[in-house]
């Protein structure tokens, strides 16, 4: 086989491949039947790596990209696909006869291949004829990338969890916010052709040996970029290199040694030579601009409270020692917009995990959201906190719609804006869009256990229980500890198999929340056991005359699930003066089902927006 005039050799079983998928273009060809066909069926050898190794080789040789294939494309999971067109040009190509095993074929021109154990002189015909056409194709591909012709599809990348190389634990909070501003760095760079995958799903690395090539697989990225951090006092080291997994090549590494109040400024020149390492390989990137997140505060140690209030806000059980970080870190540099935008979300979402009444938090919530919109109208962090805020507690859905719209614009690459998007999406009932965006938040965040429950929850209020039901499973079989995803006991009630739901919910350790007791007092009162339903919604009564409590989740869930709408429909305009966020759910969620022909109900649904 000839490009460019020069000739090219292809070793046995790369050819042995070549000719099993040239035989069949377009079709997609298995790993089992490629080691049928090269070594037989009952083969006793590491022919994954075997073949690996031959795919590679014979991309090499018509100079084929694995991410961007003109030959063969590589169907993750199930094989690989000849794809481009085969045109028998002509039949007088001379074929030499049967060589032996060891040597190396050689097709066109006057070279004599060496011998190939091979029977069948179709084939090697097959080869021939297809051999020229895969030639002249080689040539134009040669030709357009010398044009620089190069397809702008998006590339993935992770940012694995940095090594805390200080041999402090107490340390972690800054190795894994260095972990996430560089997220967001890169997510800036050109969102439009460049993903990188969100926080939540690279820190499930941390601290692992994985592969990555299978960090790859799971992730659904082509680069992965890894670092270390050593700090001492106020002066740190960080390195970071830039792997293509495709051929675990190592595009760029770099090693700085700055001061503290650098560490955005290394965090910047990262970002840049990883964009400019991409521009060079698949051309220009268009550049964003840099969001709040990547401004350099005024002060290093604001910088370090930002990010031990982001180490905190992460764990989702310390939102009280996020906040107290947070705003101290304000309180050093009153101009640290993400820091603001942060504290937003971390009294927003401290209402929601520990279901206090919104008067406890709302306010300061929104106080910290406008400032944060104030001082950096470019955060995309800031507009999706913002939008949450006024959708949850003032029922306005159109700014809140206008908030996410700029938040996403702003950075396509922020996760928590899709999947809060879709939830949005989701109370008016317009399903197939908050799908579409739910989707999108999964892709930028694969491993997202809370990003898997909402699009659960989204299959619930769309009514599809069985795939709902599959859906809560598939994230309780990777953490059987993730509370929220037992909401797959209500999907069961709604499938009418209460057994599995109770038994779901007893099977967890045994809690005195009051939401817990609300929980059993409507799974069992749905399910036929009226005495125990009252006993658990007694006490509910009973922890809310000790404090309050949020009214919707609590008495009203159970009241419904003991029968008594009047009680519940009471409880629902408590919720209503106290501008309770799972008002939200009054559209959609099938628990309110037994209340929606009743005026009163209806007439919620208008106050709270979503009559329409």
């Amino acid at each position: 086989m000839f490009r460019a005039g020069r000739l090219l050799k292809l070793e046995r079983i790369p050819t042995e491949i070549l000719i099993r998928l040239v035989e069949t273009p377009g079709e997609i060809v298995s790993r089992e039947q490629i080691a049928a066909h090269v070594w037989g069926k009952d083969v006793f050898l590491d022919t994954d790596n075997s073949i690996n190794g031959a795919i590679r080789k014979i991309r090499q040789v018509l100079r084929d990209d694995a991410e961007q294939p003109r030959f063969i494309q590589t169907v993750t999971g199930q094989g690989y696909r000849f794809i481009a067109p085969v045109e028998v040009v002509g039949t007088a190509i001379e074929v030499a006869s049967p060589p032996s095993v060891s040597g190396e074929t050689v097709v066109g021109g006057e070279a004599e291949p060496p011998p190939l154990v091979r029977r069948n002189w179709v084939r090697w015909l097959l080869l021939a004829t297809a051999a020229i056409a895969l030639a002249a194709l080689a040539i134009l591909l040669f030709r357009s990338r010398s044009r620089h012709e190069i397809p702008a599809e998006r590339r993935m990348l992770a940012v694995l969890p940095f090594d805390n190389l200080t041999g402090d634990a107490s340390q972690e909070y800054f190795a894994d916010g260095l972990t996430e501003e560089m997220i967001t760095h890169l997510g800036s760079v050109d969102p439009s052709r460049l993903g990188v995958i969100a926080r939540t799903s690279v820190m499930n690395y941390k601290g692992s040996h994985k592969r990555l090539s299978d960090v790859g697989q799971e992730l659904g990225v082509q680069y992965v970029l890894e670092g270390s951090v050593r700090r001492n006092g106020d002066k740190v080291r960080v390195t970071a290199q830039l792997i293509q997994l495709s051929d675990q090549t190592h595009l760029w590494a770099q090693e700085y040694d700055r001061e503290l109040k650098d560490i955005l400024v290394i965090q910047s020149d990262i970002s840049s030579e990883i964009a400019s390492e991409i521009e060079r390989k698949f051309g220009a990137l268009q550049s964003h601009p840099v969001p709040a997140a990547a401004m350099t505060p005024e002060r290093a140690d604001a910088y370090d409270l930002y990010l031990k209030g982001l180490y905190f806000f992460n764990k989702r059980s310390a939102f009280r020692e996020a906040i107290q970080n947070l705003q101290q870190a304000v309180a050093k540099d009153p101009q640290y917009a993400v820091a603001y935008a942060l504290l937003a979300d971390s009294y927003t979402l401290m209402g929601a995990y520990e279901q206090l009444p919104a008067s406890d938090f709302a306010e300061q919530a929104r106080a910290a959201a406008s400032r944060a919109v104030e001082l950096d109208d470019r955060s995309a962090e800031a507009h999706t906190a913002l939008a949450l805020i006024v959708q949850n507690y003032d029922y306005d859905w159109k700014t809140s719609e206008q908030e996410f719209h700029r938040a996403i614009a702003l950075d396509p690459n922020y996760a928590t804006a899709h999947q809060w998007y879709a939830e949005h999406l989701m109370w008016l009932g317009r399903f197939d869009e908050a799908f579409a965006e739910s989707e999108r938040a999964r892709q930028l965040d694969p491993l997202s256990l809370v990003i898997a429950t909402d699009d659960a929850y989204l299959f619930y209020t769309s009514r599809k229980y069985d795939r709902a039901i599959k859906e809560f499973r598939s994230v309780l079989d990777r953490d059987p500890g993730f509370s929220r995803a037992h909401d797959i006991g209500l999907a069961y009630v709604q499938a009418r198999q209460c057994s599995a739901a109770l038994n779901d919910w007893h099977s967890q350790p045994e809690r005195n929340l009051a939401q817990d007791w609300a929980r059993t007092a409507y799974l069992e009162g749905r399910c036929g056991a009226p005495g125990p339903a009252r006993k658990a919604l007694d006490r509910v009564l009973e922890i809310e005359k000790q404090r309050a409590v949020n009214p919707t989740m609590m008495a009203v869930t159970a009241y419904l699930g003991v029968g008594d709408k009047e009680r519940a429909l009471e409880w629902l305009d408590k919720a209503y003066e106290q501008r309770s966020n799972e008002l939200t759910k009054l559209k959609v969620d099938p628990i309110f089902d037994p209340l929606r022909g009743d005026q009163r109900f209806q007439d919620l649904l208008r106050r709270v927006g979503l009559d329409k």
